[in-house]
């Protein structure tokens, strides 16, 4: 089908066609057949790079031209959301004969955001969307278009309640919003897709043809038939398979299964990378690698990351930060990084493919087995959909490195189906959090109303109706327990602590232990370190990281030197490695030293602060519910020193904009102790600190003129 052809009017027509697009491919065309411009509820299961934004992008032109409600485009992650925005910011120019209002929104979940009412698309993290579900606000029933992004990962533990429980609510709005799902090709789809309501589209077209394969000793069995060798050398093989595919002029991506091996399997191939390059590619990756030491602390991480992409290779995981992260997917995507070794984070994120695909380990450490697993085959089927480069290559490949049992891994990965996604919305936390919320915004709800909500789950179709029953019980039970719901006769009604913690976003559990704590601190003025344990010690908090064996000793001398701030008497065992890290941040330690004495990277310490700086905040708020006042300005204190990573004297001077942590500790050293030494001082004196300079200055003063005495 010719882009001409789509039932569209002609100015969104024109707009498709000034984005690339000239004809559809079969899932696109096979949307449209099964009633995409006709508000059906359609769930697309095809592979990766199939096309499918354009779907969505089809339905959202045809919803625009024709209705004045909302659009929701719903994604898993803030940095596809951010990709997506800047896709469907494009709308605002279409001349739909009304002016379109395009927004995202991915964080602070304790307030809606107002804007998002006057907007007409809306791009929100699954997260986001909950909460604004939870916040009950006014313009859900606007809602006429659902776009629900990566659908398969409604089996993820962590993730997929969230979605479930959005979808469920969605699709039971009054409006009968169009809900139209995209999903990787799963195995029960039809499951899926009836559940949803939804008409399926199956396909498993793919722009580039992907071919699949397991190596052993220099050797690879491809599923086409079309086996080759490759030359080994004592780099090993994940190496050896990515250098062949770059030198035949493609890019390679490596799946390592630790960041360490990240790392390494992208030092060990930089050599001989570079071998590979031209003059003109060398002297564009040195610009890219001084880009990287100019905007980050020189740590040992970052040092050799600058060291290996002067050769064309780099490493990706969650140890990198954000502009790191960014940067290298840049210059992958460009073509300037030829190899690039990643943890499987990648395959779930960005949109980055390569000609190979090298998984090098087929086992994952599992946390709750406390042992290295085979991984499922829907995420090997994930990481193998990154192989080949629409517009770049004619073919992909994916090759998994064997380990001398080349027919098992080929038969249970290659030849293998997924997985069934299954519904993780019956475990207990996952449970209790989303009864509550039920109960919060459907006051007065009874036992068997609730009962029925959760039978329209995924969960719920999958559950044996007795076991839902008994565990919607548990739930029940725990949340009266604890005060965070009450009965009256045969209705439930969420409490004032309910109602709090539901829309903090908190797990009850949580919430209760805060609470708890809460009641027991003194009046004593420093609270510091038991707060910040608190924080840490709650399963909201991300990443932790246990202690190693040098790290007891540091624990137990902090234990023993601020005893008097702790809430609770706690030992070196009670620690984490993350709290130590959190500590030395509000303490000003930097980048290296965090990343030499504890081993935490700019990534993990920025996460860990953006986790703790929202803790800190329901902590706050569930004092001011246990009438704790005198505890709100230390709270609100410690939650500033966590956003900055500041020691208290410097509270003032981060007040204004554009003054951080190392221009405030500057300023400090000065003699610039507060906003009146600021106001003080003449803007040319200022402008001479180390930092400051006079465009800074003048902005400083500026912004101190907006800061009421």
């Amino acid at each position: 089908m010719i882009v001409e052809k789509i039932d569209l009017p002609d100015f969104a027509i024109e707009f498709l066609k000034s984005q690339g697009f000239k004809k559809l491919n079969p899932p696109q065309s096979d949307s449209i057949k099964a009633g995409l411009l006709n508000g059906e509820n359609i769930l697309v299961s095809a592979p990766t790079a199939s096309g499918k934004t354009l779907i969505a992008m089809i339905a959202m032109l045809n919803y625009l031209s024709k209705n004045s409600g909302k659009i929701i485009y719903l994604s898993p992650l803030r940095a596809l959301a951010a990709e997506k925005f800047l896709e469907f910011k494009n709308f605002e120019k279409i001349p739909f004969g009304r002016k379109i209002k395009v927004s995202v929104s991915t964080g602070d979940f304790e307030v809606v955001d107002k804007n998002l009412e006057k907007s007409d698309v809306l791009i929100l993290t699954n997260e986001k969307m909950d909460s604004i579900i939870r916040h009950n606000a006014d313009w859900l029933d606007d809602i006429g278009l659902v776009i629900s992004d990566e659908v398969h990962l409604i089996g993820d533990e962590s993730r997929g309640p969230t979605l479930e429980m959005i979808l469920t609510h969605l699709k039971l709005l009054d409006s009968c919003p169009q809900i139209v799902g995209l999903s990787a090709t799963i195995t029960n789809s039809k499951e899926i897709a009836d559940w949803l309501n939804s008409k399926l589209v199956k396909n498993d077209w793919r722009p580039v043809p992907l071919t699949e394969g397991v190596s052993e000793d220099g050797h690879v069995y491809m599923n086409n038939g079309k086996n080759f060798d490759f030359e080994q050398s004592l780099m090993g093989t994940p190496i050896d398979l990515g250098l062949q595919s770059v030198k035949n002029g493609g890019q390679s991506l490596i799946f390592a299964e630790t960041r360490t091996r990240s790392k390494s399997l992208a030092v060990k191939a930089s050599d001989a990378i570079s071998k590979t390059l031209k003059k003109n590619e060398l002297t564009n990756l040195k610009k890219i690698s001084e880009k990287i030491l100019s905007e980050n602390e020189h740590t040992e991480l970052i040092l050799t990351l600058s060291t290996i992409i002067k050769k064309g290779v780099a490493f990706h995981h969650a140890g990198l930060n954000q502009k790191c992260r960014e940067i290298i997917e840049s210059e992958f995507r460009m073509g300037n990084i030829k190899l690039l070794s990643s943890t499987p984070t990648l395959a779930a994120g960005v949109n980055l493919p390569a000609r190979r695909v090298v998984i090098s380990n087929i086992n994952r450490y599992n946390a709750k087995a406390g042992a290295n697993l085979p991984i499922s085959i829907l995420e090997y089927k994930q990481l193998c959909g990154r192989a080949g480069r629409p517009q770049y290559d004619d073919f992909g490949e994916s090759i998994i490195v064997g380990n001398g049992n080349t027919d098992d891994i080929f038969e249970r990965y290659v030849d293998g189906e997924p997985e069934p996604i299954k519904s993780k919305i019956t475990e207990d936390k996952s449970l209790r959090t989303n009864i509550l919320a039920v109960v919060v915004t459907h006051p007065g709800i009874k036992k068997e109303e609730i009962f029925d909500f959760f039978l329209q789950t995924l969960g719920g179709l999958q559950s044996r109706k007795p076991n839902l029953k008994f565990a919607i019980d548990v739930s029940l039970r725990f949340l009266s327990n604890y005060e965070l719901i009450i009965k009256k006769g045969e209705r439930f009604a969420a409490t004032d602590f309910g109602k709090q913690i539901s829309l903090l976003y908190i797990d009850p559990l949580t919430g209760t232990y805060f609470r708890d704590s809460i009641k027991k601190i003194s009046s004593k003025k420093q609270h510091t370190l038991g707060l910040l344990h608190l924080i840490s010690n709650c399963d909201e908090f991300f990443p932790k990281f246990s202690l190693r064996q040098k790290d007891y000793a540091e624990a137990s001398v902090l234990i023993e030197n601020n005893s008097e701030q702790l809430i609770e008497p706690i030992s070196e065992y009670d620690f984490s490695r993350s709290l130590l890290a959190i500590n030395a941040w509000i303490n000003e330690h930097t980048e290296i030293n965090l990343s030499e004495k504890l081993g935490i990277e700019s990534g993990d310490m920025h996460r860990m602060a953006e986790t703790a700086n929202w803790l800190c905040y329901c902590l706050r708020e569930i004092s001011k519910n246990a009438e704790r006042a005198d505890l709100l300005e230390e709270i609100s204190n410690l939650r500033q020193r966590i956003v900055y990573g500041i020691k208290e004297e410097l509270l003032d001077l981060v007040k204004i904009k554009g003054i951080g942590r190392v221009r405030a500790r500057k300023l400090f050293k000065h003699g610039i102790e507060n906003l009146d030494d600021l106001r003080k001082i003449p803007v040319n004196k200022l402008a001479e600190i180390d930092k400051i300079g006079i465009i800074i200055a003048d902005n400083i003063k500026t912004e101190l003129k907006k800061v009421r005495y």
